[in-house]
């Protein structure tokens, strides 16, 4: 009997695929199935494990297609560069037992092995005031009701993703937060956090990288913060953006008045001690040098993520491309 199916998308089979399969096929239980999703199968084969090419279209899409295809009650959405703790499925069993939950979700903690930038990267995420949700990007705080998580480590029940018609597939990045929306409208039931339900989930090498992923987010927040108020529309998403016009009009403004440029100089030093508050924290789950080398990711986070926040606030019609 098939309780659980992992649904990974994927451009095609690589390594970290074989990385992501070998490590859920070390789960020692036999109610699960994995189900990739590549643009086109090739000869790579795993126990319990099925190819189904899509061609080219896009993650949400690829997620959907287990309406049809998967036989667990339970879907497991996981990225193609990320593996779930062992214990995972022991915890979903307790969690799905109540009846009121119908998605539950946990954090996508960076792996020992990844590189110091791509542990720079992760630890981007690792502050109240960097990244907003430290509680997605390591196990902290105590269970919850949510109304939004990532689809890198969100399981939910068949019947309800049937439902809500599975994955919006205008959107992506910005899909998981359509789906969260959509399940809690629907008024089938809530959306659980438990910190115990962990995969550990590769970053993004150099700064480039991490930057065209957080672009990504920021412009589709901004213009959920628009289209989607219900769970986007809140203030900590604005702040970069406040920061980004802080950054230019007080610039400008400290040219033409001596009074503006004392405000601006008192604006940085605030900012300095933010960027203290964002070390001390980081530094509880990483190495220091990782912590203060993510200071110069955080500075740049902070500006490309308002800029393309604005972007979003100003998109008429969000058009998603394909990774």
């Amino acid at each position: 009997m098939i309780k659980y199916s992992f649904i990974i998308p994927v451009k095609e089979i690589n390594n970290y695929i074989w990385e992501t399969v070998s490590k859920i096929l070390q789960i020692e239980r036999q109610d699960f199935e994995i189900i990739i999703y590549p643009d086109v199968c090739n000869s790579d084969s795993w126990e319990k494990t099925k190819q189904i090419a899509t061609g080219h279209i896009g993650p949400a899409e690829k997620r959907t297609l287990a309406i049809k295809d998967a036989v667990g009650e339970i879907l497991i959405f996981i990225d193609d560069d990320a593996y779930p703790e062992q214990n995972f499925l022991d915890i979903l069993d307790k969690d799905f037992t109540n009846e009121e939950l119908v998605a539950v979700g946990g954090p996508a903690i960076t792996p020992d092995n990844d590189s110091f930038w791509q542990k720079v990267s992760g630890a981007v995420f690792l502050s109240s005031f960097s990244g907003g949700f430290p509680e997605r990007y390591i196990s902290v705080g105590e269970k919850k009701f949510v109304d939004d998580w990532p689809s890198v480590n969100f399981s939910i029940r068949k019947n309800i993703f049937i439902e809500v018609g599975g994955f919006n597939c205008k959107f992506w990045p910005g899909e998981d937060t359509k789906l969260c929306l959509d399940v809690l409208e629907s008024g089938s039931g809530k959306i659980w956090y438990d910190p115990d339900l962990i995969v550990y989930h590769h970053r993004r090498e150099g700064l480039l990288k991490h930057l065209k992923q957080i672009g990504g987010y920021g412009l589709h927040r901004g213009y959920f913060a628009r289209v989607f108020p219900e769970t986007s529309l809140k203030f900590k998403y604005f702040l970069p953006t406040l920061f980004l016009l802080f950054v230019v009009v007080g610039l400008v403004g400290s040219f033409l008045s001596t009074i503006i440029l004392k405000l601006y100089l008192l604006g940085w030093f605030v900012y300095f001690l933010v960027l203290i508050k964002i070390l001390f924290d980081t530094s509880k789950y990483v190495k220091m040098s990782v912590a203060l080398a993510a200071l110069y990711y955080v500075f740049f986070t902070h500006l490309y993520y308002g800029l393309r926040f604005i972007q979003g606030l100003a998109t008429k019609e969000l058009k998603s491309q394909l990774r």
